[in-house]
């Protein structure tokens, strides 16, 4: 049954633009999230039907949708109408942490240790029921609220399935999914079980448009379906390459509070002789695929190699932690913390600390750290896009040098004027830092210039816009 507040456009992913606190005397405090969706969804304009439909994450979101049913308070919201799912607590940690997190992103990041892992059995069958009813829950709740030929756009990997069973519910509909993960190459993704492979590809190609972030991982979608399916049937593929929000990032970044942690981060970088020292910056969370560790042991390479930039250059290094229900991931923070130690240990001095390690997320002290990068480096094993290698260059002060993977997302935008290197080559990253901290500073004003120009150039609104149009259109 179609919902009395049909709507015309609705948006589905796993977290929602609000979250809720629970407290002590059982009140909800509500607090709006941010990022790309957020700022394209009100791109739309206060007069389109829309809403957004998402998981309840946590004990106040749970509470919020016991409470209203799960169509939220539009105070608590911003104005936008959000349905909020109460799926059940085993189900969603099944489906989130036990597949999405722990399987999807692990094949289309390629981090498996292939000799031990992984290995499907009746457990992982188990988690995987437990995926299929979180994608159903989402695929009942858009074809509830979902008017007449409305405009659905379904949201990465966690919704997988939602495209194919959302289309045998509502065949009216216009569907859309985007996958904001890299796709695994055919190999790689046939580490899945057969079935459920071609499963997860039957549930895009419900969709009438399967959107990525650059033409890589769009053709290596289309060959996993080709291999597996034989084609991608009458699913049209679309490339959008999310892009930075200048005029937010540039107003934000010179707010106070950034100010302060600012003066805060130079005091702790210090001086050498008289001179602010040079920066290496990096902003991520500890996830695996991020190789912070790797992108330490470049640096403490290139104070081997390059004794000359001891006391020159500080690496100013901050890893948000993320995903610590899981034990892989606290391990990891744990050895980024311990290299960080090591190099501070064997290179530091009373005056000089090598690397600054700031583990508690702040977004203001991320932007402070933005506007003062001489070098960003951004090294990932595989990524998306990655928004930070498109951030910094239009935040920073004086025009920086971006050392980038060619295994980010961002690379097909930005590869021209960045300084490349192999995620995995410690060796030619030390390198890449050395040849970034040299640069001559005409080089690097005229690069940052065109690298900010070309990270802005599909900005939040217009890629949510874009997608919506291409939909819509046909």
């Amino acid at each position: 049954m179609v919902s009395e507040h049909a709507a015309q456009v609705l948006v589905a992913s796993n977290r929602g633009p609000v979250s809720y606190t629970l407290g002590k005397n059982g009140e909800l405090t509500s607090g709006r999230g941010g990022g790309g969706l957020v700022s394209g969804l009100s791109a739309i304009g206060p007069d389109t039907n829309a809403v957004w439909v998402c998981a309840a994450l946590g004990d106040g979101d749970r509470e919020a949708v016991r409470r209203t049913g799960g169509r939220l308070d539009t105070a608590d919201t911003g104005g936008q109408r959000v349905r909020m799912l109460g799926i059940p607590p085993e189900v969603y940690a099944d489906a989130y942490n036990g597949v999405a997190n722990s399987t999807l992103w692990f094949v289309h990041h390629l981090l498996y240790q292939t000799p031990l892992e992984p290995a499907f059995g009746s457990d992982f069958r188990a988690r995987w029921a437990s995926y299929e009813a979180y994608n159903r829950a989402f695929a009942e709740a858009l074809a509830d609220e979902a008017g007449d030929g409305a405009a659905v756009l379904i949201q990465d990997y966690h919704l997988a399935l939602v495209p194919g069973m959302l289309r045998a519910l509502r065949p009216d509909l216009r569907i859309g999914h985007f996958s904001h993960t890299p796709w695994a190459p055919v190999d790689y993704f046939r580490l899945l079980p057969d079935d459920i492979a071609r499963q997860l590809l039957r549930g895009i190609l419900g969709a009438d448009r399967a959107g990525f972030l650059t033409h890589r991982w769009a053709d290596a979608f289309t060959a996993c379906c080709t291999e597996l399916l034989g084609g991608t049937g009458n699913t049209a593929i679309g490339v959008h390459g999310l892009g930075a929000d200048a005029d937010f990032l540039r107003e934000r970044a010179h707010r106070p509070d950034v100010d302060e942690r600012l003066a805060g981060l130079r005091e702790q970088i210090g001086e050498h002789e008289g001179a602010p020292r040079r920066t290496i910056v990096r902003v991520d969370r500890t996830e695996l695929s991020k190789n912070i560790v790797r992108g330490m042991l470049a640096y403490r390479q290139l104070l081997t190699d390059r004794p000359e930039w001891r006391e020159r250059v500080t690496h100013v290094a901050f890893a948000y932690p993320s995903r610590q229900d899981l034990a892989v991931y606290r391990d990891y923070t744990a050895r980024v913390q311990e290299v960080a130690d090591e190099i501070n240990s064997a290179f530091g001095t009373p005056g000089w600390t090598p690397v600054v390690l700031h583990v508690k997320d702040d977004f203001a002290r991320s932007l402070a750290a933005y506007r003062l990068a001489d070098v960003a480096l951004v090294n990932p094993i595989r990524d998306g896009m990655n928004l930070v290698a498109k951030e910094i260059p239009v935040v920073s002060a004086s025009g920086c040098a971006l050392v980038l993977s060619r295994e980010a997302g961002a690379y097909e935008e930005l590869g021209e004027d960045a300084l490349v290197v192999n995620p995995y080559d410690v060796s030619a990253t030390a390198a890449a830092l050395h040849e970034a901290l040299t640069m001559d500073d005409d080089d690097r004003t005229a690069r940052t210039k065109r690298l900010a120009a070309a990270a802005t150039a599909l900005p939040p609104q217009r890629w949510f816009l874009d997608q919506l149009e291409a939909l819509r259109d046909g």
